[in-house]
């Protein structure tokens, strides 16, 4: 077995944007000055029922982390951590919408909930009651606002830039909140993995995702490297858009090439764990870099018991607009679940944070 921290992790990693090769880099830009300049709303599939056991919240945060909230209403509801649930994490420095619940059965919800939340920065914009608590991971996308400045604002290829990423879709990147500041996620999910992972040690699973997050873009930044980030190949494993229906494809043919060209489907790539990978040919391929690389991050994620799943290399923006300002930029998208708008930005601007 390989010295379990001896995998090569360069910080920052040099992974590629796709629109470089075309338009060259993209000049600087600003953006989240303040938490309005990046706003978010979770779009549910659903909404709550008007009864049951559970307390549904719909609020608006500001210069908070959905954690922070979650603990806030425990507290006030003097209700169990394990009892507040929401579906996604939700950026810290942004005005976010997004749901909450908390389990009161037999309860009342207490008396100036809404007022108390507010003094903590939490507005309440509508509850209800609903049968069950909310899970993780099932809105269905994210709707985004994001102001952009500096010099970006003026490129007079900023709009050709937005535009073929609207027509082609965005490399699927995790993005660099996912890593900590400066990686220290990652670094610190490479010294637990060397050691053997521990529930005790990593409750919320954030070293793990941090690790499987990196052999992903670094799995992608190959695709992109090689030319065919959006192109199934012999073997691929393709996933329907916006959605997590899967299959493999033995050989594409001209009618996959056009699906995969209108942004129906995308090549799916691997998120690293244990059990064997359905695809083959030219793609399974790829994915064997992976351990070929970094052997004690795959070996580390096997040994934790994480099972192996994909996600899509590329992700469509929908409802795009791009409004301009004085001197600055407004985009409005949404991506699903799990897509991330610094992917996008990365793209569009140069920023030290991106």
């Amino acid at each position: 077995m390989s010295d379990p921290v001896s995998d090569p992790i360069d910080w920052p990693p040099a992974w590629p944007r796709v629109l470089d090769g075309e338009f060259g880099p993209p000049v600087a830009g600003g953006y989240r000055a303040s938490p309005e300049d990046f706003v978010v709303e979770e779009c549910l599939d659903f909404a709550p029922e008007g009864e049951g056991e559970h307390l549904w919240l719909w609020v608006e945060k500001r210069d908070l982390t959905t954690a922070m909230v979650a603990r806030e209403l425990a507290r006030l509801c003097e209700a169990s951590p394990r009892e507040v649930g929401y579906s996604g994490m939700k950026d810290r420095v942004a005005v976010t919408r997004q749901w909450f619940s908390v389990q009161l059965p037999g309860r009342a919800a207490p008396e100036a909930l809404a007022e108390r939340l507010a003094a903590h920065g939490i507005r309440v914009l509508d509850q209800r009651r609903h049968p069950r608590k909310l899970k993780r991971g099932v809105h269905r996308a994210n709707r985004f606002r994001l102001r952009i400045t500096g010099a970006a604002a003026e490129d007079p290829r900023f709009q050709a830039r937005w535009e073929w990423l609207c027509r082609h879709g965005v490399a699927n990147y995790f993005g660099p909140q996912r890593f900590g500041p400066d990686g220290r996620n990652l670094l610190r999910a490479r010294a637990l993995l060397a050691r053997g992972w521990r529930k005790r040690d990593d409750r919320d699973g954030m070293l793990l995702s941090a690790a499987r997050s990196f052999l992903f873009n670094e799995l992608l930044a190959a695709r992109i490297g090689a030319g065919n980030w959006a192109t199934p190949l012999p073997g691929e494993v393709v996933m329907l858009d916006g959605t997590a229906s899967q299959f493999t494809v033995e050989a594409p043919d001209a009618e996959l090439a056009a699906r995969a060209g209108r942004l129906d489907l995308h090549p799916g790539g691997v998120l690293w764990g244990r059990g064997g990978s359905v695809a083959d040919g030219e793609a399974r391929a790829f994915e064997a870099r992976l351990p070929e690389r970094f052997p004690a991050l795959c070996q580390g994620l096997e040994r934790a018991g994480v099972r192996l799943g994909r996600r899509a290399l590329r992700l469509r923006l929908a409802d795009p607009v791009l409004e301009r300002g004085d001197g600055e930029l407004w985009l409005s998208f949404a991506l699903p679940r799990g897509g991330f708008a610094t992917a996008v930005l990365r793209e569009l601007i140069m920023h030290p944070g991106l």
